[in-house]
Formats: structure tokens, sequence, C-alpha cells
């Protein structure tokens, strides 16, 4: 990666901000949409929390300096993460309704005095770009005059289905009714244990789905909603909710696979990523069961043990993702009586682990971003969904897209190896495998030059740059 100075052809660019939500799923699709954006000739400067910014560093050895740029393609990236005021050993920073009224609180004059300050030092912010979970970066660039758009880091179906929550389009589970199922325009009729946990009366989580609302309430001021999906991923489902509040598909953002080394050095993970690629060589095509819940499901030591007893049973090779805060729910000494058989790492490099030749499934908490890199690497899944979005994104990989078989909430044993063999080796595998290349060469065509996101992402570049133009002279 290859740093410069702010010089005059940086000034010279149309800038734009990416304001993220200091979360791993959220940071990963943004830093992406960041890099295609510079990649196409804009000045980008990506920005979340002091914090964010120091994990990023502590995991990659990267910390480009805030008065440096980054070359990416035609363009250049920057970095600038504002002040928390947190220690980050504060034990709020674990309590989510805690840190989402802080955000709310130090974040708007941080963003305001850094938009400010980039107006100063001679590259005004030309567009501001934020995602759900926080609304009120809309409110601050509004009332500096400044366009906007959302960046939705979910599927445009489960944005549907917030949108027609939050303005009482269809009826939804309630205390008094908790059964119904919801059927919206271009979606598959949701029974309650497929719709977003969040909006579900039994929800523990408040302050989230309060935030997620707040955007769709002031969702007016934005100018462009982007989403991280691709036009043939879920064409019925853009189509009908285009009709109500316009969606720009601009995904799958995955990490580009273009070659270029320096895009790939940039990159946003919270830990350190373990070496695994070496040993996945080592291995026979299709045979690794590839594990991880992200970055944020913590499961109870029950199911961790029954996870740990049918990766052993399973008799096949595995590589494990569990993170340092969930090591000590492993049975006592898994990891040296697997140590010939199975990887357990501390983190991986997900998007090249589920690329490679030798990964035969991958059993995945259903996250919106392990479930575009799932499709795009055209992995057959294992779905084992927790909350949130994961509940409808399993509901779509299992049913809709059938590329995989549902392992239901708590794991045991003889379910997990079950659905392995099923994905594996059963009288479906070979048509899931099928059908999961066929999403992996839409999801490319997609992101190709002249592909339906990539046409999607060069018009809004060539807004900005029409609209700066149309001001600066640029």
């Amino acid at each position: 990666m290859r740093a410069v100075g702010m010089g005059a052809e940086n000034l010279a660019l149309p800038h734009v901000l990416l304001v993220s939500f200091p979360g791993q799923g959220h940071v990963n699709p943004f830093l992406r949409l960041a890099k295609r954006l510079a990649a196409k000739g804009l000045l980008v400067t990506f920005s979340s929390t002091e914090i964010t910014g120091r994990r990023i560093a502590s995991a990659t050895n990267n910390s480009p300096d805030p008065r440096d740029t980054v070359a990416v393609g035609r363009g250049h990236l920057r970095f600038e993460f504002y002040q928390d005021s947190w220690d980050p050993d504060d034990p709020h920073h674990k309590g989510l309704d805690a840190l989402m009224a802080h955000l709310a609180e130090v974040g708007p004059p941080a963003l305001a005095d850094l938009i400010r300050r980039s107006a100063d030092a001679g590259h005004p912010v030309w567009c501001v770009v934020n995602n759900p979970f926080i609304p009120w970066v809309l409110d601050v660039a509004t009332d500096m005059g400044i366009p906007c758009a959302v960046l939705w880091v979910q599927s445009c179906a489960v944005f549907s289905t917030y949108y027609h929550f939050q303005h009482s389009l269809a009826e939804f589970p309630s205390d008094v009714h908790p059964d119904v199922s919801v059927t919206l325009p271009g979606i598959p009729t949701l029974r309650p244990e497929d719709l977003p946990s969040f909006l579900l009366p039994s929800n523990p989580y408040r302050s989230l789905t309060d935030a997620i609302l707040q955007q769709f309430q002031n969702l007016s001021k934005a100018t462009w909603v982007l989403a991280n999906t691709f036009e043939e991923l879920e064409s019925d489902a853009i189509k009908a909710i285009s009709e109500l509040s316009p969606l720009i598909p601009v995904g799958p953002l995955v990490e580009a696979d273009d070659g270029e080394e320096s895009h790939k050095a940039i990159r946003g993970d919270f830990f350190k990523a373990a070496d695994c690629m070496e040993w996945l060589d080592a291995q026979d095509p299709l045979s690794v069961v590839y594990v991880s819940v992200g970055s944020v499901v913590i499961l109870s030591q029950e199911e961790m043990e029954e996870m740990a007893c049918g990766l052993k049973n399973i008799g096949r090779p595995f590589i494990w993702v569990v993170r340092d805060d969930c090591r000590n729910l492993l049975p006592e000494n898994f990891i040296e009586e697997t140590r010939e058989k199975g990887m357990v790492v501390g983190w991986s490099p997900q998007d090249r682990v589920l690329a490679h030749g030798s990964v035969a499934c991958f059993v995945t908490h259903c996250g919106w971003n392990s479930t575009m890199e799932a499709l795009t690497s055209g992995v057959p899944v294992v779905a084992f969904p927790q909350w949130g979005d994961q509940l409808p994104d399993a509901k779509y990989l299992v049913d809709v897209y059938r590329v995989g078989v549902r392992l239901q909430a708590p794991a045991k044993r003889e379910e997990l190896e079950r659905c392995v063999e099923e994905v594996t080796t059963g009288p479906e595998a070979e048509g899931m495998r099928k059908r999961a290349m066929v999403w992996r060469e839409a999801a490319r065509k997609a992101l190709a030059e002249g592909g339906s996101s990539d046409r999607n992402i060069q018009a809004f570049v060539d807004e900005i740059r029409r609209r700066a133009g149309s001001v600066g002279g640029v």
C-alpha cells in the first residue's frame, strides 16, 4: 500500500466522506465501498470511532496517517477517526444501549468538526454516506447543506421488511398476535421465526431497533440509498421496494478480485487473522468444513461443546473460528486432541478461506457479509442463524437460493453431523453446489466492469463529480 501526501492532484478530486458504525459487520462493507469509489476517481475519507481505528491498526499492522492518502485506482483513500472519549477497556463498550447513546452524543459534533476541517484544508466534502445504526449522520450532513447517502449493509428483503414495519404498511407479530406471518411485495412469506428478530415483541435490543427505525424516519434526507446486494440476487424485492423508496444495489461488497495488491492490503479487520492458507493448500479438494459465527455471536458453553463433538465425529478436516473471548467455552483439551485434523483460529481471512478449493461447506451464522461471501465464493452452507437479520438471511439461503440446509439452535452434535453430510455428500449436495456456483458467477458479473452493480457505482460517482463540478469547477 502506497501512502502519499495530500497534493494538488488529490485536492482536485471530489471528496466523499463515509462514516461507519463501529462494528465489524459494518466496517467491512463500508471500507470495500470506499475502495470501489476511490478506484473510480474520488477522494474518499473513511471515518469511524478512534477505538475502531486502533483495533484495525492493531489487527492489520496497517495504520496510515490521516494526513496521507492511499492511491487506489484513479483516486485516493484516506482515514480519519474521531475521538469517542472512552477508554478501550471501559466495560460500557460491552453494552449496546450505552454505546448507541454515547455515539449519538459525541458523534454529531465530531462529524461536523471533521467536515469543517476538510473544507478549511481545501478538500470540501461533497457527499456524506452513513449506515442505518447511526442515523444522526444524515442530520449533521443535511444541516450543513451536504448531499448524503445511506449504505444499507443488509439485504434488500430486510430493508423492505423494516420499511413496511416503520410505515405500518403490513401487519407484524405483536404481543396480542405473536404468530402473524408477513407477506410483502417481492418477498416470500416470512413466518415470525424468519423475521429480523429486532422486530419481534420478544426483542431485548430495543435501542438497536430504535436506531434502525430512526434511519427510516429521516431517510428522506438521503439523496441516494445504496445497498450491499445485486440486481440478479434480489430482483423482485428491489423492484417492489423501489416503488416506495428507490434502492441502488452496489454489491456484493466483497474484496475485489482484480489483482491489485494495494486494494487487498487495505482491510478493516478488528481481529488479527490467522495464517491458514498453507494448511488449506495441504487439504484435499472439497474436504474442509469451515465454521464461523462472526464477530458478535457468543454461543453457550453447552452449544460449544456440542459443536466441538460434532466436528470431531464428522471426521473431516475443519477450520473453526473461535474468538479469544470464547476460547474458555471450548471443551478441555479439544484443540490438542484435534490438532492433526483441524485448526481452531481466533479470526480468519474469511474471503480467502471461502475462495479456497479445499473448502467443502460453510457453517455460518448467516450475517449478511458472510452470506455475500458464501454466495460470491460458490460455497454451500449450513445455516445457523441466531438473531437480527440472520434469520431472514438463513431463510433465503435455504429456501430461496437453495444452497444449504438449516441447523436449528441450540446446536446438537447429531444435527451438525447430519447437516454437514447433507450439503457435502447427500442426494441434494451436487445440486446445492451447482446453484452456489451459479450465484458466484452472477455476483462476479455484477461487479465486473459494465455489470449491474458496477454501472450503479459509476453512476453514483458521475453524479458526485457533476455536482462538485457545477460548483467548484472540478
